[in-house]
């Protein structure tokens, strides 16, 4: 089992190196990424954007773009969408997002013609280098999904699942966060998170456990879990954490890394190729984390099926 961000590194550093295709990689933090990724032999790339920018960053990030393709494009959509084709028809392995929103960029990532839509519905995971816990959680959905119903936050959770699979944890424990671990109907969140656990309970989920409603505290501490007296194989030592929305998530995630000072990868689940969705303030250590991240997604396809009702996902 993977614990720390640099064993994801190194899970992938003698693997073929795969072709990253950078939609608007004018950002230093973004170029400086890519160098170590060539330097230790793990990936190169396509650089898509403003190449007069492209140069001025590079030069910054002490990237050599000697043997660098670059796609001069001025517009950031165009730019997006162009990498987002490359790696749709396999010119490139990974899509990593440069200097531009995020909402933009996933209009590209969404496009119906030139997108990367493979049937599932798509989520961002956080994985955060939670080293005091022994180990790394996964933080999700809060870059993608605005306020999931209970049938999509059954399919993020899968998505999850395969993703804490392919860092070496073959049963991930899910949290299904709330305010308070207690259901209460006037927060659907806790609703949400009981009829989750209750499907986990009947063997809806293939190769995880599932419980909730858990406050936070709870969720990732058994000190916390054994003073409010909560049992159960989740409470405290939750893989996984099911945020209720975007901005729990989000908030969550950034927090560890503004107040704690935590490291974080990040990166798309559930696209037809490994997708590195980050922030454009993130550091380029956390980006270079998020293209190992993806690095390990590139050759694996989730097998992994949820049944609700007469619906398979």
């Amino acid at each position: 089992m993977m614990k720390t961000l640099d064993d994801i590194v190194e899970a992938v550093r003698n693997r073929p190196i795969k072709t990253v295709a950078v939609a608007v990689a004018e950002q230093e933090s973004v170029l400086g990424a890519i160098r170590q990724a060539a330097e230790w032999g793990i990936a190169e790339a396509v650089l898509v954007g403003e190449r007069e920018r492209i140069v001025e960053e590079a030069e910054k990030a002490e990237l050599d773009l000697s043997e660098i393709s670059i796609i001069d494009e001025k517009n950031d959509l165009r730019a997006a969408l162009t990498a987002t084709e490359m790696v749709s028809t396999g010119r490139a392995d990974i899509l990593m997002k440069g200097h531009i929103h995020t909402d933009d960029f996933l209009r590209a990532v969404l496009n119906k013609e030139k997108g990367l839509r493979a049937g599932h519905i798509m989520s961002h995971c956080f994985i955060l280098e939670t080293s005091h816990l022994d180990r790394l959680t996964l933080v999700t959905d809060g870059a993608m999904n605005i306020a999931p119903d209970l049938v999509t936050k059954a399919d993020i959770i899968l998505n999850a699942v395969y993703l804490a699979q392919l860092l070496g944890v073959a049963e991930p424990k899910v949290g299904v966060l709330a305010a308070t671990e207690l259901v209460n109907p006037d927060m659907p969140a806790t609703v949400d998170a009981a009829v989750l656990s209750k499907m986990s309970q009947r063997g809806q989920f293939p190769a995880c456990c599932i419980d909730g409603p858990f406050a936070l505290d709870n969720a990732v501490s058994s000190v916390a879990a054994g003073i409010k007296g909560i049992g159960g194989q989740v409470a405290g030592a939750s893989d996984i954490l099911l945020v209720p929305n975007i901005e729990a998530g989000n908030m969550l995630a950034k927090s560890f890394v503004y107040l704690a000072q935590g490291r974080v990868a990040g990166v798309l689940v559930g696209a037809s190729a490994p997708v590195v969705l980050t922030s454009r303030a993130d550091t380029a250590e956390s980006k270079l984390y998020s293209i190992a991240t993806a690095m390990l997604m590139a050759d694996l396809r989730r097998t992994s099926r949820l049944k609700i009702g007469k619906v398979h996902f």
